[in-house]
């Protein structure tokens, strides 16, 4: 064994004391930054602390001072771009007001969730920000609030939690964006999501996610304000690997009423899509329309690009991140959330059904 590498990790308060020639308790209030303590003695621990290579103790630090410096973050799916960009916000500003992350992802399992925030918790994290996989089975979350920790939730809503939340209105832009393709000719429209569901869509399911829920309910409103069939044989859930999409995918327009235009709920569930479209030879928008959220960087190098449903995804993550930390701090809360808005940003992917002309 390296003694030289044994004796740097092995390195404590004490170490640092005998090399500054001062008492332990010095050392403690230098490196810890606290208390009553003269230039001449932090100089000369720091100088040891440095020489000796001491890292802090962050398990101590934190029950000394009752604060870690380090907020949780628990989010569905980092391999989606959506969670990723946010959680590139929430990083940025946390290390900027000098905060760590720990985060951990769950994969939209409620269990895993519950379990995740015990971690987080035994860690000693001084606040939680939580993109919740169900807005229904939300009672850990509750329990968070409850023993007065900080909890922020992202993207998605807790009805019934009084939580600082940061989320787009989904219902809004939702509606909006079928309104478009109604407007463009469109009666068929389907709608795929990864949300787990326990069989097949009905109409009037209770949907646990609440940003699913909106938007479900935002595609009904446009129908129903065009006086037309709401499709609801055409909503999809349960998506899961790119091989399932593309399965999905083909069913929707493969079966006699077909589906005219598509709209994916996310990023990785639009790349199977539109991968499933071309494997059926079929071209957007001539044969589907399609739309999806969030705007990536590939959505404008498609042939056509697409037309996405924007989000202030990374601003949203800044916005949580500042808010956990305002609450950390003790610091008093602006009266309301901040509103973020998402933006339909109209491409070359939507176009009439082929067998409508709306110009007659």
């Amino acid at each position: 064994m390296n003694s030289d590498a044994s004796r740097r990790r092995d390195v404590t308060v004490a170490d640092v004391a005998r090399a500054a020639q001062v008492s332990k308790a010095q050392a403690a209030r230098a490196l810890g930054n606290y208390g009553a303590v003269s230039d001449d003695v932090r100089v000369r621990v720091l100088a040891a602390a440095e020489e000796l290579d001491y890292r802090p103790n962050e398990l101590a630090r934190s029950m000394n001072t009752g604060k870690s410096h380090t907020i949780g973050v628990v989010v569905g799916d980092i391999e989606n771009p959506h969670f990723g960009l946010a959680t590139r916000g929430i990083t940025d500003t946390a290390k900027r007001s000098g905060f760590n992350v720990i985060l951990i992802n769950t994969d939209e399992d409620t269990g895993a969730e519950i379990d995740a925030v015990r971690v987080l918790l035994d860690k000693r994290v001084d606040g939680l920000i939580v993109a919740p996989a169900s807005s229904v089975e939300t009672q850990h979350l509750r329990r968070v609030y409850e023993s007065g920790r900080p909890l922020v939730l992202l993207d998605r809503k807790a009805p019934g939690l009084d939580v600082h939340t940061v989320a787009v209105d989904m219902e809004g832009i939702s509606h909006d964006s079928t309104t478009y393709l109604i407007s463009a000719g469109h009666r068929r429209i389907a709608f795929i999501s990864t949300l787990k569901t326990v069989g097949p869509y009905w109409d009037g399911m209770q949907l646990d996610s609440s940003q699913i829920s909106d938007r479900r309910d935002g595609m009904k409103r446009a129908f129903v304000e065009a006086g037309l069939e709401v499709p609801d044989d055409l909503i999809r859930l349960n998506a899961g690997d790119a091989e399932s999409i593309k399965k999905i995918t083909r069913e929707l327009l493969q079966r006699p009423d077909p589906a005219t235009a598509i709209i994916a709920s996310d990023g990785l569930i639009g790349l199977s899509v539109v991968e499933a479209i071309q494997e059926l030879d079929l071209s957007i928008p001539q044969d589907v329309s399609f739309l999806m959220y969030d705007d990536f960087a590939w959505t404008r190098l498609t042939t056509p690009p697409l037309t996405v449903i924007a989000q202030p995804v990374y601003d949203m993550g800044v916005a949580a991140a500042e808010a956990l930390i305002r609450q950390v701090e003790g610091r008093k809360m602006p009266a309301a959330d901040p509103a973020f808005m998402a933006e339909l940003i109209r491409r070359g992917s939507v176009a009439a059904p082929k067998a409508i002309d709306v110009g007659h």
